[in-house]
Order: C-alpha cells, then sequence, then structure tokens
C-alpha cells in the first residue's frame, strides 16, 4: 500500500513516525526495529560523522571526541534559537540542527514505510512557551518554516494531547469525557475532550474539544531538579567560600540542563573555577566540580539524572553512579528525595489540569478518565497528585510513547487521505 501522508511526533526525549492504513494507524521502525528514536545529535569531531538517536549516545558515552546536542524541542520559542552554537571550528544554526534531526526522521519513516511522503502532521505542545502568545507563535512558525524546508507539500499542527486522544478513541465502546495528560520531555499538556465510537468516525471534532491548556514543565525538568537536589551538592552545590558567601551556582545549573551543559565546558569556566578553589571551603567536592568540568562530564551526569527518575519510578531507592566526578563515589536516592526536588513542578502541573477544566466549566465529578500518555507520566507522584485532585476518574494508560505518534497519522489520514 502507498502512503502519501504520515504523522510526526517531535519530542524532547524522543520522536515517532506513524502511519495510517485507513483501518489503524502503526509506528515506523526508526531505529533498529524500535519505534522510538531518541532525539540526540551527536557531531563525531573524531571521525567528522554525525550520528542520531541511539548511536549519537552510544558514540559519546565510547568517548568519542565531539558534541551532543538533546532537548532540541526545547530551543523552539528561546531567545537561543537564533544563537546557534559553535561545533568543531564552525557555526551552526539551531534551525538547521532540528531540521536535520527530522528530515533524518523523515528518511528513515520513508525507508521503513517503502514510499515517500507529500504531506505530515507534526505534533506541537499546547505550549511552546508559558505566558507569552507571541513566543508561542514564533515557535510555531518557525518549526513550520523548517518542517516546510524538508520538502513536504503539506505541512499542519495538532496539540499532542488531543493526537493522543484519537488513540484512544479507536479503542473505546462508549462515550466518555476524557482528560487527556500528556507528559513529556520539556512540557506537560491536556486536552479535554468528548469520545466516543460514533464520533471518531466525524472530520470535524471542534465541538467535541471543550478545552487545553499547559505549562512548560516535563521530564527534562524533573530530571533538572533530582540533578540539582541530589547530585549537585557532591560537586559542592551549596557549599561556601572562605568569605562566608555561598558557591556560584550558574555552572551548577548548566549541567543539570540539558540545552546549557555545553556552556559549563568553556575555557572561561574552567579557568574560573581553578582560580576559586584556593577560596571554597571544601575543596574535595568542589574539585569534583572541576574534573566533571575538565573531562566534559557533564552529559553522563544528565543522562544518569533521567535514568535515576526513570529507576524512581518503579522503586523506592536507587543508587547514583557519580565515579566521573570521583572513582567510586555513588549517591543513595530514595524516592522521597526525588518527590520533594520536584514538589513544586507536580504543583504546577496540577494547576494546569484543573485549569482545563476550570476554563471549560467541567466538575471533577463530572470527569470520567484520566488518560495518561508521554514517558515523564509514568512518575508516581504526578499520578497520585492528578488522581487526588480528580478521585473519581479511571486512570487509564496508553502507550507513553507512542500514543501521539498515532493519533497524528489518525489526523494526516483525515487531512490529506
Amino acid at each position: 500500500m502507498s502512503f502519501t501522508a504520515c504523522g510526526i511526533d517531535f519530542g524532547t526525549s524522543n520522536s515517532t513516525a506513524a502511519i495510517h492504513d485507513g483501518q489503524t494507524a502503526r509506528l515506523l521502525a526508526l531505529e533498529d526495529g524500535r519505534p522510538t528514536l531518541p532525539s540526540a545529535v551527536f557531531f563525531n569531531l573524531d571521525e567528522s560523522s554525525m550520528a542520531y538517536g541511539r548511536v549519537a549516545l552510544q558514540e559519546y558515552l565510547e568517548g568519542f571526541e565531539g558534541r551532543l546536542m538533546r532537548s532540541m524541542k526545547s530551543l523552539l520559542g528561546s531567545g537561543l534559537m537564533d544563537a546557534g552554537t559553535d561545533v568543531g571550528g564552525r557555526h551552526l544554526s539551531f534551525r538547521d540542527l532540528i531540521g536535520g534531526f527530522l528530515g533524518e526522521i523523515r528518511r528513515r519513516a520513508e525507508a521503513e514505510a517503502g514510499c515517500r511522503f507529500e504531506s505530515v502532521v507534526v505534533g506541537r505542545p499546547v505550549r511552546f512557551v508559558d505566558d507569552d502568545a507571541a513566543a508561542d507563535k514564533l515557535a510555531e512558525d518557525t518549526l513550520a518554516q523548517i518542517v516546510s524546508g524538508l520538502g513536504f507539500r503539506d505541512v499542519s499542527f495538532q496539540f499532542e494531547p488531543i493526537a493522543a486522544a484519537h488513540t484512544y478513541e479507536q479503542h473505546i465502546d462508549r462515550e466518555a469525557l476524557v482528560l487527556v495528560v500528556d507528559i513529556g520531555g520539556g512540557t506537560s499538556d491536556f486536552s479535554l475532550v468528548r469520545l466516543s465510537p460514533e464520533r471518531r468516525r466525524a472530520s470535524d471534532r471542534s465541538s467535541d474539544l471543550l478545552g487545553t491548556s499547559g505549562v512548560h514543565i516535563g521530564g527534562t525538568d524533573f530530571d533538572k531538579r533530582l540533578s540539582l537536589a541530589c547530585v549537585m551538592p557532591e560537586l559542592g552545590m551549596g557549599g561556601l567560600l572562605a568569605s562566608g558567601a555561598v558557591l556560584p551556582n550558574t555552572t551548577y545549573f548548566q549541567l543539570a540542563t540539558w540545552h546549557t551543559i555545553h556552556l559549563a565546558y568553556h575555557r572561561s569556566v574552567l579557568a574560573g573555577l581553578q582560580d576559586m578553589l584556593l577560596d571554597v571551603a571544601d575543596p574535595l567536592r568542589f574539585g569534583r566540580l572541576l574534573r566533571v568540568v575538565r573531562e566534559r562530564s557533564g552529559h553522563q551526569i544528565a543522562m544518569r539524572a533521567e535514568a535515576a527518575k526513570i529507576a524512581l519510578s518503579g522503586d523506592e531507592r536507587c543508587v547514583f553512579d557519580l565515579d566521573v566526578a570521583e572513582q567510586g563515589l555513588t549517591v543513595p536516592i530514595s524516592r522521597a528525595d526525588f518527590e520533594g526536588a520536584i514538589a513544586a513542578e507536580i504543583a504546577r502541573v496540577g494547576d494546569a489540569a484543573q485549569q482545563c477544566l476550570d476554563d471549560a466549566g467541567v466538575r471533577a465529578a463530572e470527569l470520567d478518565v484520566l488518560f495518561f500518555t508521554g514517558g515523564s507520566s509514568a512518575v508516581p507522584a504526578l499520578r497520585a497528585a492528578l488522581s487526588q485532585r480528580f478521585p473519581d476518574a479511571q486512570a487509564v494508560e496508553g502507550d507513553l510513547y507512542g500514543s501521539v505518534g498515532c493519533g497524528l497519522a489518525v489526523v494526516a489520514r483525515q487531512r490529506y487521505g
């Protein structure tokens, strides 16, 4: 069967592509038979090559000289978007970086489907940028320009949680009022929708969408808070200078935030930290920070923070390996530690969910289903907070990494055939 349209879910942490055959939607294998492609690019300077996804992460971990880029989606709508960055002595536009990654998704998806796609529906968060409509529009316009530059004839967007609702609706047998909870790597998005077997056949669903809301908080923010609360203190964060002043925290925040890690590797940063070493009250911990910066190990710490978040979604405790700072150093982290670190973020996510119902004039008791999708929706504290706010709603877990992509394929089929 020949396909002309597809859906692409460009995620902060992982991306997918999907098609619809007229009966069902399915994800396309993008890497080694897997449907998810980690949103990562590695510029391998040793071999003058570029790698994507898991290969990018592996080449970085193997110690090749180069530059690892993740969380590229977070750049959209930000002041960093037009700044670009230097890689191996040449300037790289972030537009070109995102375009190259999305082009790779298209190439792999077309190879798997065995045809060329002319039309695409791309997922977008409800809010690229919080409380700034102009910046949010700029983010979508920028992404539209980038995707159009890849050669698609038709480019359109759909809110990610609405796409997930389309996927869920394919499997229900009665009408339901559903709050779609889509917690991705960079954003938490909500859509309040009325779904039913009869309604899924309609092309115009505008009357069934009762409300949307979103906040720019996601899995990478949880990783960051875990790192700042539990890991960075082992590198001296919160420590004192001999004068009694608290150590500057700029480098710690850079190391804990995916798209700013590279800033901590600048020569001027290392030189400044080395000068400061003579004036710190705890040279042991500060010396660990120096080693991390000198050996450019920040990305490894960030990946381990993500792994710890995932581990603590299933276990009460985990052990964080911090050998990149000091041989044999480990940090025990409990789920309670993690939940304390992200409490403020969880509260804001809960407020955004409540806002969706409030704007629609719907009471919590009227809600039938909480439909969870997005990898970070598995965090127990988040689920507990939302279940407490909406105690009468049934919690349903979708495909955490595939619901949005498949839903976008449903929309692409409706719009482009």
